[in-house]
């Protein structure tokens, strides 16, 4: 990983919406909105990165951005 790629950030969510087959579409990243639980900091994302569309009956997840970067260190099997 180059060290552009390892340079902190502010704290965020990567939002994410499951389409009907079953796919996930990425939305975007969106930063923390400050003074929220961590719920509301996640509905605020998903709110903010669908322009205040999402609606009831729609699956979405918000991700933080230090998990996301987490989950995608990971290094082939040997052999």
């Amino acid at each position: 990983m180059s060290d552009a790629k390892r340079k902190p950030s502010a704290p965020g969510f990567v939002v994410l919406r499951e389409l009907d087959d079953g796919r996930w579409e990425l939305l975007g990243e969106v930063e923390r909105t400050w003074g929220l639980t961590a719920r509301a900091a996640r509905s605020r994302a998903i709110l903010d990165a669908t322009n205040g569309n999402a609606r009831a009956g729609e699956v979405y997840a918000a991700v933080l951005r230090s998990e996301w970067r987490v989950a995608l260190d990971w290094a082939p099997p040997n052999g």
